[in-house]
């Protein structure tokens, strides 16, 4: 891990400053740093992704106990200081490229380069190339340890509880705005989304609420560490990703709508008002409550009547 003057150093040498425009705001508290590390409880059969490599400062302690990290950087000049700081660690790979692409979807340069990484632990097993040997399904866990560019923090996050890839964990720092809205219940102005995707598939907690001089260049709000652990059970539960995040997407969209209102602008494949009708009439949900009032877990058995109604159909 390197300190606040380190960092500062590495950029006077590139001849670069902190780009506010793309979120580069460094965790410069070592202390803080170290708890993230340690929450995730990394382990060599894990594979660790980290969106903003920066200098190579928390890449270099998750290294250091993963099997793998994946380490993606938009910033050329950035990519290039965390190759040179970590050109001793042969269990990072540094992605130099968006981590988004598209409509808000993980770029697939990342996807394949966590998909090999966890492939590669699989068939080494935890104990690496000598030690027992596991098939690929067998490896570790896919984690999410990192401090998130707000611009990219709610799509990410989104993105790895929809897949292809899907984290076990997330262990992250993020703008308490972004927090809130993690731990959001219903009823509030912050309950929305990305709230509904998270703890329909798992537990969120918020670890605690970092102040901007953690960070440096400081940031003008308020951040904290929240700690995101995906739950198999809940997650089965969803028939069918892709068409939750659907019906999420049409009914928080207009949030403050009755029920029976939304589902008017629902898109052809996602069935015509009489089928939403009785969608609502099987789980005794009264059509005239909002969007923003329901649980996760009723979107989710919303959007499996709905999946089921639609086969039916076919």
């Amino acid at each position: 891990m390197q300190t606040k003057r380190q960092i500062q150093e590495l950029l006077a040498t590139a001849g670069v400053a902190p780009n506010r425009r793309l979120g580069q705001h460094f965790l410069v508290d070592l202390n803080l740093m170290r708890l993230l590390v340690e929450a995730a409880q990394i382990g060599p059969a894990d594979v660790v992704l980290e969106i903003g490599a920066g200098t190579g400062s928390l890449t270099q302690a998750l290294a250091h106990h993963a099997g793998c990290v994946v380490t993606v950087e938009l910033d050329r000049t950035l990519a290039g200081i965390a190759a040179s700081q970590l050109a001793q660690a042969a269990n990072v790979r540094i992605v130099n490229d968006d981590v988004l692409s598209g409509k808000g979807t993980l770029n697939p340069v990342v996807v394949e380069a966590v998909t090999e990484a966890r492939l590669s632990l699989g068939e080494k097993g935890p104990h690496g190339p000598q030690g027992p040997q596991e098939p690929a399904s067998a490896g570790g866990r896919v984690l999410l340890v990192s401090n998130l560019p707000y611009d990219v923090a709610s799509s990410v996050m989104i993105n790895l509880v929809k897949g292809p890839v899907t984290a076990d964990a997330m262990f992250v720092t993020v703008q308490k705005e972004v927090a809130e809205r993690m731990t959001a219940r219903p009823g509030g102005r912050d309950y929305g989304t990305l709230s509904i995707f998270l703890q329909a598939t798992g537990a969120v907690e918020l670890l605690r609420v970092l102040k901007p001089s953690v960070f440096w260049p400081p940031p003008g709000v308020d951040s904290a560490v929240v700690r995101y652990a995906r739950d198999e059970a809940r997650s089965r539960r969803i028939a069918d990703r892709e068409l939750f995040g659907s019906v999420v997407g049409l009914f928080i969209g207009h949030r403050r709508k009755m029920l029976r209102a939304c589902v008017k602008q629902a898109p052809p494949e996602l069935g015509d008002r009489d089928l939403w009708l009785r969608i609502f009439e099987q789980h005794a949900l009264d059509p005239t409550r909002r969007p923003e009032e329901l649980l996760p877990e009723q979107y989710v058995d919303l959007a499996n009547t709905c999946h089921r109604l639609l086969h039916a159909r076919r």
